[in-house]
């Protein structure tokens, strides 16, 4: 029983970011003592790596708890084994049916997304809708965030589910820009991509001109 509470806590991790061990004992339903455990065997294994906890404003006392982190490695062994099938079969597809069979494909697993999360934005005025989205992708194992800056909001993808299929076809890259365009009403512009070897994916999104310069920043 332990693998399948070790991968628990690892896509934990995954989907929530940083996390101390009494988050994720929480989170989980675990003892920390069991959390501990497995945590001590991702870190051996090199598929997890401890980091002092970042602390905003006073501090205090005593040492800052520990944050349990998915390194590159872990993030590859969860993801191999659907990268390899997901990749040969796209490689098939554009044997026998040349790239734009790739990109009509990559075009219509966003369409199901976006028939998804659209009635969820429409519910929302529209500067809000980053921040909607991103929760949206949280759930389904993006770990999203909104950060506010110059201009707009730069929407982060933590995580990346398809990120070594996308090395390969950026096809799946292009097609999530567009659905991202077309579910927040904006040009958006994708400026970083964990398939292109950045920590993270980030979309810039223009300033809608209803919203507030003044937000802060949101972390889902």
């Amino acid at each position: 029983m332990d693998a399948p509470t070790r991968e628990r806590v690892a896509r934990s991790i995954l989907e929530h970011g940083p996390s101390t061990a009494a988050d994720l004992a929480e989170r989980l339903d675990l003892t920390p003592a069991a959390v501990r455990r497995h945590l001590d065997h991702l870190v051996d294994e090199g598929a997890a790596e401890a980091r002092e906890q970042r602390v905003y404003g006073h501090r205090s006392r005593g040492r800052p708890a520990k944050v349990f982190v998915v390194t590159d490695a872990g993030r590859d062994a969860f993801d191999q084994a659907y990268d390899d099938l997901a990749a040969n079969a796209l490689r098939f597809l554009a044997d026998t049916a040349g790239e734009d069979a790739v990109a009509d494909f990559a075009r219509r697993r966003f369409t199901e997304l976006e028939e998804r999360y659209r009635p969820l934005l429409a519910q929302v005025p529209d500067e809000e809708r980053p921040r909607v989205l991103a929760e949206a992708l949280t759930r389904e194992g993006y770990a999203a965030s909104v950060e506010s800056g110059p201009g707009g909001e730069q929407m982060c993808q933590h995580h990346c589910p398809v990120a070594h299929v996308a090395a390969e076809f950026p096809q799946l890259c292009e097609a999530e820009t567009e659905a991202f365009g077309r579910l927040l009403g904006s040009h958006v512009q994708r400026l970083a991509t964990i398939a292109h070897g950045d920590g993270v994916c980030t979309t810039f999104v223009p300033q809608h001109p209803a919203a507030d310069p003044t937000t802060r920043r949101v972390s889902i």
